[in-house]
């Protein structure tokens, strides 16, 4: 008998991941990524047995996650990292390498039990990273299906982040080559604010961005008035 399982996520980069999981696996596959359709009369009525959830920026209701079973994937090595805005802090941090937690839903910020964990380079920008999650999200998604994984309690030191902000990527004080090159690619994925520089009634926002030798910078940029 057919399983019937939702990918929930409002990025539109999931799409493949989405038709992925589609074109791989034999049993039912609903793509949620609108907050409207996602309710308990829907759930009820689609009834599923495992809601993944690659990525998604609402709160989930107590009344979704104690009925049904809510799989969320964390980019960092529970629970160091637990919080929001993820990757922009590993980057702050230095970290060249993470993990993917995945884990239950429940009412803490990312206490859940946890499915299991895979490696993840943090090299590129923001978009590039994402993308490359996604690879290793789908693998992990397969393996919790294929071994009907069971989350376990996390374990070790506790170590919590904190949400940024849009105005949190101004460069203005920065005087580090590198940690503006870092600012500029944490920022540049689609839906995120970009770094940006104020110079009197002028905005620059920069992306796509390339070092040379730890020296210079090259970057796009865009200028508006505000």
């Amino acid at each position: 008998m057919k399983k019937n399982f939702i990918l929930l996520t409002e990025k539109k980069w999931h799409l493949d991941l989405f038709n992925s999981l589609v074109d791989k696996n034999d049993d039912n596959w609903i793509l949620i990524n609108n907050k409207k359709d996602f309710n308990v009369d829907n759930l009820n009525n689609l009834k599923p047995n495992l809601i993944f959830i690659p990525h998604w920026s609402y709160i989930i209701p107590s009344t979704i996650y104690n009925n049904f079973e809510c799989v969320v994937f964390h980019m960092t090595d529970l629970p160091y990292g637990r919080g929001g805005s993820p990757l922009q802090n590993l980057i702050l941090r230095g970290v060249k390498k993470t993990k993917i937690s995945a884990l239950r839903v429940n009412k803490g910020m990312d206490t859940g039990n946890i499915y299991l964990k895979e490696n993840l380079l943090l090299f590129g920008t923001a978009q590039e990273i994402f993308l490359r999650a996604t690879d290793v999200i789908l693998n992990m998604i397969e393996k919790i299906i294929k071994n009907n994984l069971r989350p376990k309690p996390q374990k070790g030191d506790v170590v919590e982040f904190k949400r940024r902000k849009p105005e949190d990527g101004n460069i203005e004080n920065l005087t580090n080559i590198e940690k503006v090159y870092d600012y500029i690619r944490m920022l540049d994925a689609d839906g995120y604010p970009n770094a940006f520089l104020k110079v009197g009634n002028l905005k620059f926002e920069f992306s796509r961005a390339s070092i040379k030798n730890n020296k210079t910078i090259i970057a796009d940029v865009k200028i508006t008035e505000q």
